[in-house]
């Protein structure tokens, strides 16, 4: 073989190694700078991360979910509750009304009865002020309030002072703590 036959084989021998690595280079695995080779090992490794986070996930969720029923129940068993003491507390006024019945029946006289209604009436009026229930007082003659009563008529005023003010209550208003229940009935002078 001359010199330039075998020149030409070792560039063809050359171009071929080339081309092999060029494939390889080119393979599944590219490498980009910075960049470091996943194997196997880290992808089971990310899988299981991914798993674990959907695990928690769901569990997070439905403890979520079960405090929130459970927080409902609890609080329609408290207002079921709360009315159910109210109602036991009453249930002795209601006894002492049928007692006060039967004995007016056989009563003559009417201030015997008139006291007995008295005293079961302030006995109810105790059980619900113990209850936090207080009635709106003395609004005769201060100004007419729409936040905590309704004014039902209006008539011409009996005096110069009680225009724009309440000059007779009608029916009672209540309020329990800061809330009114029953906003008072009342009726204004003009």
């Amino acid at each position: 073989m001359n010199n330039k036959e075998q020149v030409d084989q070792e560039m063809n021998l050359k171009d071929e190694n080339i081309n092999e690595e060029t494939v390889e280079n080119t393979s599944s695995e590219v490498n980009f700078e910075g960049e470091e080779p996943k194997t196997d090992s880290e992808e089971n490794k990310l899988e299981y991360e991914i798993a674990d986070l959907k695990d928690k996930y769901l569990r997070l969720y439905s403890d979520f979910e079960n405090y929130r029923k459970r927080t409902a129940k609890e609080r329609l068993d408290l207002i079921s509750t709360a009315s159910e003491e109210v109602l036991k507390d009453l249930i002795p006024v209601v006894d002492d009304f049928e007692r006060a019945f039967k004995a007016s029946e056989n009563e003559v006289e009417g201030s015997k009865v008139r006291e007995g209604n008295l005293l079961i009436f302030q006995k109810l009026v105790k059980i619900l002020g113990s209850k936090g229930l207080k009635p709106m007082d003395d609004l005769v003659g201060k100004p007419f309030d729409p936040e905590t009563q309704e004014a039902i008529t209006q008539i011409p005023a009996p005096n110069e002072a009680l225009k724009g003010k309440v000059v007779d209550v009608i029916e009672q208003g209540y309020v329990l703590g800061d809330k009114v229940v029953r906003y008072a009935k009342v009726v204004t002078g003009a």
